[in-house]
């Protein structure tokens, strides 16, 4: 006889029997349901889904083609010892060789560098550094006299290199406008606001806007030789040719075409750092205004906060006479660009060039390196394989 407790035990069982048998029949009457919803697959992939009230949604499962899908023909390389040891021999006796060129080539380069900021008071410009600000009307002028132990024979060229001047900064360098700058008249009167806070100044326009162009080097640098009967011989440095072509011709020009350039920045102003207009930046009229090759090459920023631009180029006159003979020269600067607000320094440098560019021995032992590192590897990846290679090909001959 069973007892009411073990009844209700079984009737509570058979219970739950039947109800997870009516949960399975509506999960399968509902899968037939979901799957006669569906529709033929399309030739490109996709699936189409009736939606409730007859609308149809397009499925996000990928397209069924080989990109797609990843079913694209791949090539895996299989790295061993006879494929990856020429490797690092090749590399080691191409890389080395070539390092050595460069680094030689960029050691033949004749290089002087001559800092004139003014920080020790024993420099000849540490007055014009200590009283020289943006506001000051009167020019500070300053005499270093310096010696070249070597002739320079080819072109020289001469830069001025600033440290600690951030050129990179993203509201400096948006602070332009490379319309004002092509000569569009309708951009000069009405400067970008990138150029804000440099784009008016007393309602009158600025005249190339920005903090840019009225940040720009002003710097008057002039250089002597000295002969040795006691004369000052000035050397001639050419202000043309210095910025690149594409910049001159096609990013930048003088508004309207007009040759009067006076009339044609009429009712504009200079900027707030600048002595005189964009029009009087100088005297020939190939390379004044926005065409100006010195205001050019500033307005091509650096990358790096210690930089340096072109400047001068000194062009060699004779075969027979160095272009610079080895002596004792003087460097007049009339210094105009204070660096004591953001501690910066301000430098010369004559530099000649070679195929390669200027002096910079970094690439030259960055392939002598990678050449060195890539022999050495394969060298002891050889002793390795040799040692362990062997040893894998007696065991398997005792096996």
């Amino acid at each position: 006889v069973t007892s009411p407790r073990g009844a209700f035990i079984s009737l509570f069982v058979n219970f739950l029997v039947e109800l997870t048998a009516l949960a399975t029949t509506c999960r399968f009457r509902a899968a037939i349901m979901m799957a006669s919803s569906y529709n033929a697959k399309d030739e490109d992939g996709h699936i189409t889904v009736s939606g409730p009230g007859g609308g149809t949604l397009r499925s996000k499962k990928p397209e069924n083609t080989a990109f797609k899908q990843q079913r694209l023909p791949a090539w895996q390389p299989i790295l061993t010892a006879g494929t990856v040891l020429p490797a690092f021999f090749i590399i080691g006796l191409l890389f080395i060789p070539i390092g050595i060129g460069l680094f030689v080539t960029s050691n033949n380069i004749k290089e002087f560098e001559v800092d004139y900021t003014g920080i020790d008071m024993s420099s000849p410009c540490f007055n014009c550094s200590q009283n020289f600000s943006w506001n000051s009307t009167r020019p500070c002028t300053c005499t270093i006299p310096f010696y070249l132990d070597q002739p320079y024979e080819s072109n020289v060229y001469v830069y001025y290199g600033l440290s600690n001047f951030y050129q990179n900064h993203r509201r400096y360098v948006k602070s332009r406008d490379d319309s004002q700058l092509n000569g569009d008249v309708n951009s000069l009167m009405s400067p970008s606001k990138e150029c804000e806070p440099y784009a008016f100044h007393e309602n009158k326009p600025i005249a190339p806007c920005g903090a840019i162009a009225n940040s720009m080097f002003n710097d008057t640098l002039e250089l002597f030789y000295n002969d040795p009967n006691g004369t000052r011989i000035p050397i001639p440095l050419n202000t043309t040719g210095i910025a690149w072509w594409t910049d001159k011709h096609v990013k930048f020009g003088n508004p309207g075409g007009n040759p009067n350039l006076t009339a044609a920045f009429q009712g504009t102003t200079k900027p707030l750092n600048w002595r005189r207009p964009v029009y009087e930046l100088d005297a020939d009229p190939g390379n004044n205004g926005f065409i100006n090759e010195d205001f050019i090459v500033w307005m091509r920023t650096a990358a790096l906060p210690t930089f340096r631009k072109l400047y001068r180029i000194i062009n060699k006159k004779s075969s027979m006479v160095p272009t610079l003979p080895r002596g004792n020269y003087t460097l007049e600067v009339v210094y105009n660009y204070p660096v004591r607000s953001f501690e910066g320094r301000k430098r010369v440098i004559l530099s000649t060039i070679s195929w390669m560019g200027g002096k910079n021995p970094f690439l030259g032992i960055a392939y002598i390196t990678v050449g060195s590192v890539c022999f050495f590897l394969g060298v002891v990846l050889l002793i390795v394989h040799h040692k362990c290679g062997n040893r894998n090909n007696s065991a398997d001959i005792s096996n």
